[in-house]
């Protein structure tokens, strides 16, 4: 029963996670004359591809959009984890940890690369997935 909370647990951070994310990029607007240059710059400058128009500002919308649907994604398996882990945790086996190393990765990635909102909620998904898949494995 412990791992079904974990895992429930960890589908509500991402959930909020995702919401956050989403919000934050979605609103964000530089507050130096360097940085709006730069966030212009993105959003003017085109470039084509086999006959494409794209931007820079386009690429950083859509894989920002992209991530709020995996962690969207992550939610729901996190949720079904949390159900297997109820009714047949034997089953769950590598997937468990699995996510557990990508929760990883992504908490490491949001040291390397982010501030605080994101480090601490990688970090916890990261170790409530992984405290769950622990639970989980018998």
């Amino acid at each position: 029963m412990a791992a079904t909370w974990l895992y429930r647990v960890a589908s509500i951070l991402f959930v909020l996670f995702a919401l956050g994310h989403t919000y934050g990029f979605l609103s964000f607007r530089p507050s130096s004359a360097e940085g709006r240059a730069v966030y212009e710059s993105m959003n003017s400058v085109h470039l084509v591809v086999r006959g494409q128009d794209y931007t820079y500002g386009g690429f950083y919308r859509g894989f920002g959009l992209s991530s709020t649907f995996s962690m969207l994604f992550w939610a729901f398996l996190c949720w079904y984890l949390g159900e297997l882990a109820r009714t047949n945790p034997a089953v769950i086996g590598a997937l468990g940890w699995a996510f557990f190393a990508a929760q990883v990765a992504g908490a490491v990635l949001s040291f390397l690369y982010f501030g605080p909102p994101a480090r601490v909620l990688s970090l916890l998904v990261a170790l409530l997935v992984g405290l769950a898949a622990w639970l989980a494995r018998s």
